[in-house]
């Protein structure tokens, strides 16, 4: 049982607020962050808690919910509070509490719902004269949801126990305004609570650190006790059972997963938090736990903080299970206790706790497997800047973004793997590991429970290591800090990954006798593939879709060599095997295509291989194989492959491919479906 916990306040700065600093009227030498993505005058008011009652009603799809927010007004003259929102809510009323000389004070207040972009809205409310700055008051929110991009339901059949609907939410980036008015932007943090009401038989579970379940009432109680900003909070809600896997955690997952999901993680989730805590310091969150969740999770995984998110059919692959739920959980100290204040430098978050994630797998399973994953991870990056050039502002480590954009179009391999690179070129300048990991565990200490700018970390670094302030800033002997943030391209250094090499080499070799104009098929068969990594044979994979398409010669013996043995491992590799398929028009194997595309409903592998698929003269596989699945994918999904017909046929190319189809009287299929950007 924890100590009792006092909660700490925080103003528009992020700094936590002392006695000196409320008498001053809580003003900061700092300047407050712009962020463009948030509709909000967070700068304005201080947020010291806020509570959500939601009522669940699968039925109807929608959740009736009244959400408190307590607030402080820091500047005088402030007559409206302005939230982000989404146009997805229907705002029933809003009124306003506040306890004034002549006791506790009661008022209806007017409100509106101006347009902001195509995320979201703002929620203008009006405030009473009555409420003074620094004063405490109550703003009561009563809403309604309809279908927002932070709400998922799915029905029985979109679930892998096909069994009970389903919910869940997603609030990263700015998703959680369509979930409940907010101050959406990480820059604010603070603590939470909330109940649910939901039907008999549906779990509820939160990222929080308390919950409780009132079996009369059926009702699930819930408290985040340290701050967070509003997009990790986090819902989910079916037919969930859970099993210990560690002394502070436990997996959950529905029944017909619960085994499988066990016997992956028991035991080593606890290494890997132990790992951590011996690098960054104490684990500040006190449970860690894992959720499972169906095929529609439209991405990997996400860092709830307590409970983390994560898809399904990474169940199948074991080396990207491993670091996908390290990833997150190096998020428990980057990214969720220390957190970016602007999507702007989303960076801070992802490349430390990229870094971090890395400092992790070595300690726990050594450095050739971690450079082994940076190997590809980083070719992947290059390849990705090859598509998009060397001058993308996309490339740059501060993204400066346009109004309008929604900051998770934004979200690429930059953010994770420049950032780390931009982190381990920090991790250099110290001269050792240890000691940058004693800064990391330092850095954690001071900012925990804030949202920061690069600004703060670089500073930090520096009065860390007065050495270096002394021998790059004073005698002007320079540092790189600007052009890493702000220069476009690749990273300027990339880590030693020599380490490696016994587990590197292999590829390259097998990598170059499939390159030559005649492979010696028999120096290929002495390598057995079998006996590999999956990263090794991900790695090899990629190099050969790169070079597709590949003379046919060499396609047919890489098949004859690898598509029975790649048959039976896991869909990440599967999944770039039969991209190889495709992208040559290799049609011996595309039965292999269609069948993988009926048993697999996820995005993050349906996705490559419809667009594949479409890019070359095999639309009318693709639509073919739409059709007969389109009703087994989640409704999101099913746009973003229209939307790929779209873009890659004409409406009367997708018309003729068509018109011989039965109707599907529950779910048809028509020109207008396909053409959706019409």
């Amino acid at each position: 049982m924890a100590a009792a916990f006092e909660r700490p306040t925080f103003c528009c700065c992020r700094k936590v607020v002392t006695g000196s600093a409320k008498s001053e009227g809580l003003n900061s030498s700092r300047d407050c962050p712009v962020d463009i993505a948030s509709a909000s005058n967070f700068q304005r008011f201080q947020i010291q808690h806020f509570h959500l009652e939601l009522d669940i009603n699968f039925p109807s799809r929608e959740i009736r919910a009244v959400e408190v927010l307590d607030l402080v007004c820091l500047q005088p003259d402030t007559r409206s509070l302005v939230l982000d929102s989404h146009q997805s809510l229907h705002i029933r009323s809003v009124s306003a509490k506040c306890r004034c000389s002549s006791g506790e004070n009661s008022w209806p207040l007017s409100h509106r719902l101006d347009p902001f972009t195509e995320y979201g809205a703002s929620l203008v409310i009006n405030l009473p004269a009555a409420i003074k700055p620094l004063s405490n008051f109550q703003i009561i929110i009563r809403y309604t949801t309809a279908d927002g991009p932070a709400i998922w339901w799915l029905d029985p059949e979109l679930t892998s126990g096909n069994s009970k609907p389903f919910l869940f939410t997603h609030g990263h980036s700015v998703c959680n305004r369509s979930f409940f008015p907010c101050f959406d932007t990480p820059a604010v943090k603070s603590t939470y609570s909330a109940t649910v009401m939901v039907p008999p038989g549906i779990r509820v579970l939160m990222s929080a650190t308390r919950s409780t379940f009132d079996e009369q009432e059926n009702i699930y109680r819930f408290q985040m006790e340290y701050p967070v900003p509003a997009y990790l909070l986090a819902l989910v809600a079916g037919d969930l059972i859970s099993a210990d896997i560690g002394p502070r955690s436990r997996v959950w997952a529905e029944p017909c997963l619960l085994k499988i999901a066990t016997a992956k993680l028991n035991g080593t989730v606890e290494r890997w938090l132990s790992a951590a805590e011996n690098l960054f310091g104490p684990y500040m969150w006190e449970r860690y736990d894992v959720v499972f969740l169906p095929p529609s999770f439209p991405i990997v995984a996400m860092e709830n903080p307590c409970l983390t998110f994560i898809i399904s059919c990474i169940l199948e692959s074991d080396e990207f299970l491993i670091i996908d739920v390290i990833h997150e959980i190096a998020h428990s100290w980057f990214g969720n206790a220390v957190t970016n204040a602007t999507w702007e430098e989303m960076w801070l978050s992802e490349g430390l706790a990229t870094y971090a994630q890395r400092r992790i797998t070595t300690e726990t399973y050594g450095a050739a497997f971690t450079c082994l994953e940076t190997t590809f991870r980083l070719e992947a990056l290059h390849r990705q800047l090859k598509l998009l050039g060397d001058e993308s502002p996309v490339s740059r480590l501060q993204v400066k973004f346009e109004p309008g954009v929604n900051p998770s179009s934004l979200m690429n391999l930059f953010t994770y793997e420049k950032g780390f690179c931009f982190v381990y070129y920090l991790s250099q300048l110290c001269g050792d590991t240890k000691c940058f990991d004693s800064f990391l565990r330092a850095y954690v200490e001071k900012f925990k429970f804030t949202s920061v700018v690069a600004t703060d970390l670089l500073e930090f670094f520096l009065g860390f290591f007065p050495e270096l302030r002394e021998k790059c800033v004073d005698n002007k002997e320079g540092l790189e800090f600007e052009r890493w943030l702000n220069a476009s391209g690749p990273p300027l250094l990339e880590p030693d990954l020599s380490q490696g090499s016994s587990l590197i080499k292999p590829v390259e070799s097998l990598y170059q006798l499939w390159s030559s104009e005649t492979p010696d098929g028999n120096r290929i068969t002495d390598i057995d593939i079998s006996k590999w990594k999956t990263f090794q044979i991900v790695h090899l994979l990629d190099k050969l879709l790169d070079r597709s398409p590949l003379p046919h010669e060499a396609m047919m013996k890489l098949s004859k060599s690898y598509s029975a043995l790649l048959d039976s491992m896991n869909a990440e590799i599967r999944i770039r095997w039969l991209q190889i398929v495709v992208r040559n028009n290799y049609l011996p194997d595309f039965y292999k295509v269609r069948r993988f595309l009926e048993n697999h409903t996820s995005r993050m592998y349906t996705g490559p291989l419809y667009e594949d698929l479409c890019a070359g003269t095999m639309k009318a596989i693709a639509i073919e194989t739409f059709y007969l699945t389109q009703n087994r994918l989640h409704v999101n999904l099913r746009r973003a492959i229209q939307q790929i017909f779209a873009h890659s046929a004409n409406p009367a190319a997708v018309m003729t491919l068509l018109e011989d189809k039965p109707s599907d009287a529950s779910n048809p299929i028509s020109l207008r479906d396909v053409n959706v950007s019409a």
